[in-house]
């Protein structure tokens, strides 16, 4: 006999794949899967199939959406203000400090030479593109990265590939601690570092 079965063994290996968790946290919840009711496991497969087949990524601002069309329009933003960010937490961290009504551009990464990523690998092209054809025009881009080694090299690459434009580029203050990342910075530091950003230097 196999012990854990090989149904069980799979799927332990599936779930472990997922970032931050491991092969006891992966047990944990298959078991517990298996306690419960059939509907509750055909639900969750069937969240996950609908996940992948009908969320698609605004072939705008990249920022997570049911359609390929740019969001941000839908709703009621101050469309002068583009606010880049590294990836879609630091959205949702933004967003929940309500000080901030704005657009987004989520560039997807940030330049690492050491990791061999450099601008071509994420969306900055159609951050150049979005402030060239905005319409309105676009007045202020606020870099709001993360404030590591990585974070300060892509906020330097974008500030010298924005001086060709009429745009003010500024940057959230520094509450955020040095080598931090924003989707764990609590909501009032974030909130405060929006509200008293500073011109990019």
């Amino acid at each position: 006999m196999n012990f854990p079965p090989k149904n069980v063994e799979q799927a332990i290996e599936e779930i472990s794949k997922l970032p931050g968790i491991g092969k006891k946290t992966a047990l944990r919840l298959v078991l517990h899967l298996l306690k419960q009711d059939n509907k509750v496991s055909n639900d969750l497969a069937e969240s996950i199939v609908k996940l992948r087949d009908e969320v698609k990524y605004c072939a705008s601002c990249h920022i997570i959406s049911d359609t390929t069309e740019c969001t941000c329009r839908t709703i009621k933003r101050e469309v002068n203000v583009v606010c880049v960010v590294q990836d879609t937490p630091d959205v949702i961290a933004i967003e929940n400090t309500h000080q901030y009504k704005g657009l987004y551009h989520v560039l997807g990464g940030l330049i690492s030479p050491i990791e061999g990523i450099g601008p071509e690998d994420i969306n900055i092209e159609s951050l150049i593109n979005r402030i060239k054809n905005s319409d309105p025009q676009i007045e202020e881009v606020i870099l709001a990265l993360n404030p590591t080694m990585e974070g300060d090299t892509t906020a330097f690459y974008l500030t010298r590939k924005l001086k060709e434009f009429n745009v003010k580029v500024t940057s959230i203050a520094r509450g955020i601690p040095i080598g931090g990342e924003l989707e764990y910075a609590d909501e009032l530091t974030l909130g405060r570092s929006i509200i008293t950003r500073t011109t990019y230097e």
